[in-house]
Order: structure tokens, then sequence, then C-alpha cells
């Protein structure tokens, strides 16, 4: 926190996610093929921007001045995506050749398991639980 007064909020009109990659083609067929989508917004070798709910996927290579900040995992920085047919889902990530490592995880929250886009940033892709007819 910060003393005194806050001056202006900002107001958040957009939320992207953004993915760096020195092999951004590669990237970006990846993600046309999970996604069953092509770019909205697309500079072949520079920009690609997907349109999900709620959320865009901004795929770019960085500049020459700016590759070192890029480089290196991620983290606990995951893109996590919410599918309705998780074998489905693991079915295109084989297809498109970055299979999952390990097995789908049970939990209370749903089905998720852990993937890789070809730039190694980890995917969670998550299946909700079904509803009862009561909820």
């Amino acid at each position: 926190m910060t003393n005194g007064p806050l001056i202006s909020p900002i107001t958040v009109q957009t939320a992207f996610a953004t993915l760096a990659s020195e092999e951004l083609s590669a990237l970006v067929e990846f993600y046309q093929g999970l996604l069953n989508q092509v770019p909205q917004s697309y500079v072949p070798g520079r920009y690609a921007e997907f349109a999900l709910p709620g959320l865009k996927l901004a795929l770019f290579k960085p500049s020459s001045g700016h590759k070192p900040e890029f480089r290196g995992p991620a983290g606990s920085m995951s893109l996590c995506l919410e599918v309705g047919d998780i074998v489905g889902a693991i079915a295109t990530l084989t297809h498109l050749g970055h299979p999952p490592p390990g097995d789908i995880i049970h939990a209370s929250h749903g089905q998720e398991i852990y993937a890789y886009d070809p730039a190694g940033n980890r995917l969670i892709l998550h299946q909700a639980p079904p509803t009862s007819p009561s909820d």
C-alpha cells in the first residue's frame, strides 16, 4: 500500500495474456491447432492475437534489444484453459506433437492436465466436474 490518496484507479478495457518466442511461427501454428482458429490479428514474424472468451492471447517475437528479458522458464506463470472435453484436448495436443507428459489429475474442482507449448510455456487444461440437476 502507498501512503496518500488514490489519484486515479486504472480502468481495464481488455485483458491479454502474452507469450514471447523467438520461434513465433511455430507458436502461432500450435495455438491455431489447439484453439481451432486463425489469429484475429496477425503480422508474420512479429505478432499474433487470438480471441478467447474473456481474454486475448497475444504471441510476439521480442525485439532484438529486449530478447534477454524473455529468456528462461516462466516459473510460476501458466496459461490455464477451461475445456469441455479434457480427453479431446489431450488428443489435440498429441496430434500437434506436444502430448502432456503426465496423467490427468483428479481433484475436487475437476480434472486437469499439464502440457507445454513449443516455446516451453506451461499450459493447464482444466475440465470442471459435471453439474448435478440441483445446481
